[in-house]
């Protein structure tokens, strides 16, 4: 098909820097962390409950920002929602490196400062969370048929690179530095130095146009006409994609009711984010060098161990974003899966035989492997694709709050879990990992190549 790949590329990339920043304003807080705690919880005398809400105060705002996301895409637009998540970003990045300057002072840490800290970190959250959703739909609303799956999967390299690029940041703020300049300082510019990503995304957004969908969702045919001309080099191909549209969506500016199409195809919406969270990925990620540790390397092993982890991940992304749109989503899925009830089986199999070494390091970077290459972009892929055109804003929400609800189970649940079996613990994520590929096996319906119109009328059958 003849298309402006330029020009789309050109979309994609910035509609992508929300994902990057949704890596990065995630990631940001495991550099200021210990800071945080020595700079505002030990003076105030709290405990580390408060440390643990404190730290994790950002995963409130990204469950709100998913839900609002699809009130947010259907009334503002998808670009408008974007730009709203960039504003945001920008606020947090700022507000959270120095949340005294609501006070107009420096001032001794408080209650007050403790509560404007994770204010202004819910609002990242946010913007998290309205990123997370929107940004996978903007692309794929853009994306020609072909390569959408390539195009969204992009999304999820942007954030994997996100949080490598604040790793990197966070490590060059501190390196050579005191721990008292760190506590102090350090981590007020580990924390605003987002603010830079985010006015250029914000920026950017001024130069990429709102979605044909939406543009014919909201009665403006011209305007959406012209974008899909300029998206199309066939005119003609421009056109009949435009007849598609408008015939999916009617003439009507009403949305329909979420369950107009009926509950499978929301059903299966939120049973792909809540698998990608029940396997337990961000277990992986989030306590990576805690896990190394607890069977038996050294504190600096571990963090390479990790490092090697987050090597991993952005390679397998792009062995994702290279076959997506060539083997399809449920081949790609079903092989994810069986690879991380591999991983996972034999890291519970390893931990209740009370096995240490190179072997555990081999089954995680199985585990985080597969699911890179499948249910790490591909159930973005299809959250954006699945949903017909009057519901997709709804339905969108719903799937990634659903998401942030089960990360939030899962993350929470892992050091209790852990302190029980360890061996249980990974054997439940790999039992996880069997069900999705049967889910995925039994109600997930290929999308590859589908327009998405003739995904609406798969749903109207």
């Amino acid at each position: 098909m003849k298309y402006n790949k330029t020009y789309i590329f050109g979309i994609t990339l910035v509609a992508t820097l929300g994902g990057l920043l949704f890596g990065y304003d995630t990631a940001v807080i495991s550099g200021a962390e210990k800071s945080i705690e020595a700079y505002l919880v030990k003076p105030l005398g709290l405990n580390s409950l408060i440390h643990g809400a404190t730290v994790s105060s950002a995963l409130i705002g990204c469950i709100i920002g998913g839900v609002i996301s699809g009130v947010f895409s259907n009334r503002f637009g998808r670009r408008k929602t974007l730009l709203i998540a960039a504003v945001l970003f920008f606020v947090s990045a700022l507000g959270s490196g120095f949340p005294e300057a609501i006070f107009f002072s420096k001032g001794q840490p408080s209650i007050g400062l403790l509560l404007t800290f994770n204010f202004y970190r819910i609002i990242g959250g946010v913007g998290v969370g309205l990123a997370s959703a929107v940004s996978p739909m903007y692309i794929s609303e853009i994306a020609p048929a072909d390569i959408r799956g390539r195009l969204v999967s992009f999304n999820q390299f942007a954030i994997i690179f996100g949080m490598l690029v604040v790793y990197f940041v966070n490590w060059g703020i501190a390196f050579g530095q005191s721990i008292d300049w760190i506590n102090d300082v350090g981590w007020r510019y580990m924390f605003a130095s987002e603010a830079i990503p985010a006015a250029l995304f914000g920026m950017l957004l001024f130069l990429v146009p709102e979605t044909p969908r939406y543009l014919v969702l909201s009665n403006r045919d011209e305007k959406a006409r012209s974008v899909l001309s300029r998206i199309n080099a066939d005119k003609l191909r421009a056109e009949a994609i435009f007849s598609e549209i408008k015939q999916s969506i009617g003439r009507t500016t009403e949305r329909s009711r979420i369950f107009s199409y009926g509950k499978m195809v929301i059903l299966i919406g939120v049973l792909l984010s809540v698998f990608q969270q029940f396997v337990g990925i961000n277990v992986a990620l989030y306590y990576a060098p805690r896990i190394f540790e607890s069977m038996g390397a050294a504190k600096d092993a571990s963090m390479l161990q990790t490092i090697i982890m987050g090597f991993v991940n952005v390679v397998f992304t792009v062995v994702a974003i290279l076959t997506v749109d060539k083997w399809g989503r449920k081949p790609l899925l079903i092989t994810g899966s069986v690879g991380m009830a591999i991983g996972m089986f034999a890291i519970s199999s390893l931990s209740y035989n009370e096995i240490i070494g190179i072997s555990t390091l081999v089954f995680i970077i199985i585990y985080t492997a597969s699911f890179m290459m499948s249910w790490g972009p591909i159930c973005w892929v299809l959250i954006s694709e699945i949903f017909p055109n009057k519901i997709r804003g709804q339905a969108v929400a719903v799937a990634v709050a659903a998401q942030w609800a089960a990360n939030y189970l899962i993350s929470s649940t892992y050091p209790a879990m852990m302190e029980y079996s360890g061996a249980l613990t990974y054997g439940f994520y790999g039992l996880m990992a069997v069900i999705s590929a049967l889910f995925v096996w039994k109600m997930v319906p290929e999308t590859k190549g589908k327009s998405l119109e003739e995904m609406e009328s798969l749903w109207k059958k």
